[in-house]
């Protein structure tokens, strides 16, 4: 890589230590006419070692990991009689020597056919395994010889400020590398189902349409995140599912095909509790979860959970709005007893409820 080294003129009262000094210059200073010469840094930086060094971690890092990354072409029918088929693309990369691949839930939803680019232009037959539009993540596989997984980080290691590396193919443009890093941790993102997406990784690695399912890689060369979003019209807003919140979903989509969870049955929204009834119950939290509705049958509703009621608690957990009794919902939950707390009227009420299980459920 060439690089060029910059020269910076100081003041002529200072050197490169920010000192006084009093040597003469060929240069002529003041009204005088006096001539000085230029103060210079004694030790001027070379940065050419230092870019260099971070040439060389991205390089290393897409060499590694771009041989795993495919491109996703995926068809979908019309609709209707007589209408032209649509598709998109996106991105992938593969997990296992045995052609199981991650990409997103929405790069893949709907297809009637998906077809797979391998780095090397092989395109064999691929076909979905699941799919989790709650954590926006799917698994779809193809049989060939010779693949190359990638290696999964650790999320949970991860610092802000540290180099992130997007792999993917953006408008078709396929196998670009974009640099930046990560920008912020711990972010919440809202899933096409309605589901809040938790712990999710903020980045200003450039990402595009197409960069949708692709690895974001830290300088080792291990992936540490699904890119899935950006917010639009904003420059360097894209965010990534954490690689450790994919794993567990990936681990039940091979397995299950589908990721189940507990659900009561409930239609709700957060609503805003008045300040006497929060002091008067010394409850955590000034919001709950209203219900609007109870399905008929359901847990709810042989719980006794009726429309206009708010819920403040969920098995000792506070539950301050819709997003928060979804966390508590997961497959765990299943077929398991749990203690319910509810504000009815000027009542605060002490229910029983038991969870059934329901894939991609979103209540």
């Amino acid at each position: 890589m060439k690089t060029t080294e910059t020269s910076f003129n100081v003041s002529p009262v200072l050197n490169g230590w920010g000192e006084a000094t009093d040597e003469p210059s060929s240069q002529p200073s003041g009204p005088s006419g006096q001539a000085r010469e230029d103060a210079r840094p004694t030790n001027p930086t070379n940065d050419g070692p230092l870019l260099d060094a971070y040439s060389n971690a991205v390089v290393t890092a897409a060499d590694a990991v771009s041989p795993s990354v495919v491109k996703i072409d995926v068809k979908k029918s019309g609709g209707q009689r007589g209408s032209r088929e649509g598709g998109g693309s996106g991105s992938g990369f593969i997990i296992t020597p045995d052609g199981f691949i991650l990409t997103n839930s929405h790069v893949v939803h709907g297809a009637e056919r998906i077809e797979v680019t391998l780095a090397d232009g092989r395109r064999p037959d691929a076909h979905l395994v699941g799919t989790d539009p709650d954590t926006d993540l799917a698994v779809i596989r193809i049989y060939a010889p010779n693949l190359k997984p990638v290696r999964l980080g650790d999320s949970n290691q991860l610092r802000v400020g540290q180099l992130a590396i997007a792999i993917g193919n953006p408008y078709g443009f396929q196998y670009t590398v974009t640099a930046g890093v990560v920008s912020a941790l711990g972010r919440s993102f809202r899933a096409e189902s309605g589901r809040l997406m938790d712990n999710l990784i903020q980045t200003d690695a450039a990402l595009n349409p197409g960069n949708s399912g692709g690895p974001l890689v830290n300088s080792r060369g291990e992936v540490i995140g699904v890119n899935t979003a950006v917010i639009l019209p904003a420059q360097g807003l894209c965010f990534a599912i954490a690689i450790n919140t994919a794993k567990t979903i990936a681990g039940w989509l091979i397995k299950d095909g589908v990721v189940r969870r507990s659900y009561i049955g409930v239609g709700g929204q957060t609503a805003k509790i008045h300040r006497r009834v929060v002091r008067h119950f010394n409850l955590p939290n000034e919001t709950g979860m209203l219900v609007l509705g109870v399905e008929l049958g359901s847990p709810a509703s042989r719980a006794g959970l009726r429309e206009g009621d708010i819920v403040v608690e969920f098995n000792s957990h506070a539950i301050a709005g819709i997003d928060d009794l979804h966390k508590q919902l997961t497959g765990a939950q299943i077929g398991v007893r749990s203690a319910l707390t509810i504000l009815r009227h000027n009542e605060k009420l002490a229910l029983e409820i038991t969870p059934e299980g329901k894939a991609a459920k979103n209540n």
